[in-house]
């Protein structure tokens, strides 16, 4: 069996905001480079379970991403992921935002579902694990940001 992904840390805001930031704010702290177009785009999650995950670009092609599966703000939220795949190989991400002392929270990532994937299964938790080091960084500056 494929382990989940587990990654874990804390940004300098309240619990409520940082949901936000991730729910509402997807365009503003998106990196273009983990995009299917690769150009700046309109990153939509529809909140609510049965809510979509897609991007809109400036010439209006959508390029669906996943699917809202658990919906409990500002608590947690989950969604099946199949960016730049087909849906049936969609894999599972649960997001817990646990509000610590002081203004600060505690962010819980589990990517899951990798041995429906078969072979591929180990190599897609590897890109994926990359993938998410290199877009945390940009979700972690626009939580701490005041201005957002």
């Amino acid at each position: 069996m494929t382990q989940p992904l587990r990654i874990t840390f804390d940004v300098a805001c309240p619990a409520d905001h940082a949901f936000r930031v991730w729910t509402t704010r997807l365009s503003r702290w998106w990196p273009t480079d983990h995009t299917v177009s690769g150009d700046p785009a309109d990153i939509v999650l529809e909140s609510g379970v049965g809510g979509r995950i897609f991007e809109r670009t400036a010439a209006g092609a959508v390029h669906e991403w996943g699917e809202i599966t658990l919906w409990e703000p500002p608590k947690r939220f989950g969604y099946l992921w199949y960016l730049r795949q087909d849906r049936a190989d969609a894999t599972e991400v649960e997001i817990a935002f646990v509000d610590l002392a002081r203004a600060t929270t505690r962010v819980e990532i589990e990517h899951r579902g990798w041995e429906r994937l078969g072979a591929k299964g180990s190599e897609l938790r590897e890109r994926n694990n990359a993938g998410w080091r290199g877009l945390l960084p940009h979700l972690i500056a626009a939580c701490e940001d005041t201005g957002t």
